[in-house]
């Protein structure tokens, strides 16, 4: 597998992101023109189609995005026990879930540095991926 790197880490799977964002995109903009010059005896059925796109939109966001915060609370659970293993007391409540996703990638010998570093800091996740070194991979993000 190809190492990963921060210009690498994300993910994109072109038949979701692009080829489904666009055709819900287009269903829904073709529904809502169809609804507004459709005959009166053809409203109901245009405005079917046009709750039809919506459901997908709404589907289509909502199988995204639930899988991703389980696994957002997975890697909150998991880094906040190396935190503990590293130093025998918990993860710092004052971490963002943002920051601690990003802090994921970082190795155990950057790992409690960089968490001072960005408490102190502030970092944002962007700038705590692009201060890691050796970078520690993820290749089982959804």
């Amino acid at each position: 597998m190809k190492e990963q790197n921060f210009k690498n880490h994300s993910r994109i799977v072109i038949g979701y992101h692009v080829v489904t964002f666009f055709a819900i995109l287009a269903l829904l903009i073709g529904s809502i023109i169809n609804l507004l010059h459709s005959a009166p005896e053809n409203l109901y059925s245009a405005s079917l189609i046009c709750l039809i796109a919506v459901i997908l939109g709404l589907l289509s966001a909502f199988t995204r995005t639930f899988p991703l915060r389980a696994q957002d609370r997975a890697i909150r659970a998991e880094e906040s026990l190396r935190h503990f293993v590293l130093t025998g007391k918990p993860l710092s409540n004052k971490l963002t879930m943002q920051q601690i996703i990003a802090l994921r990638f970082a190795p155990d010998e950057e790992f409690l540095d960089l968490i001072e570093r960005t408490l102190k800091e502030n970092l944002s996740n962007k700038q705590i991926k692009q201060s890691i070194k050796n970078w520690r991979a993820d290749h089982h993000r959804a």
